[in-house]
């Protein structure tokens, strides 16, 4: 694809991209929050707030989780790519020497 094809927004969204996994952390937490505040005054039991920090700290991490299996299976496509065997083969080439 020359200069002229690429999209003249590709940085942008890939930096969205990557802004998003820091977004969704802050979203998960702040809802766990909001819905441990509310069972918290619906039952009248200030520790159900904790219970929901925990729910979203636990979403927070598996949103990061899932980010991170997402760049992994991208790397694995790419390891395949006849324009980085180069790189490879350097690699190989340089495990052998120790």
């Amino acid at each position: 694809m020359s200069e002229k094809e690429k999209p003249k927004y590709g940085k942008l969204i890939e930096g969205a991209e990557q802004l998003s996994l820091g977004i969704s952390i802050v979203v998960a937490i702040l809802i766990g929050i909001g819905l441990g505040m509310l069972m918290s005054d619906w039952f009248n039991t200030p520790w159900l707030l904790w219970v929901g920090v925990s729910w979203g700290v636990g979403g927070a991490i598996l949103n990061v989780y899932k980010a991170y299996k997402k760049n992994v299976a991208s790397l694995d496509e790419l390891k395949d790519d006849v324009r980085y065997k180069k790189y490879q083969q350097q690699k190989d080439d340089d495990e052998d020497d120790k």
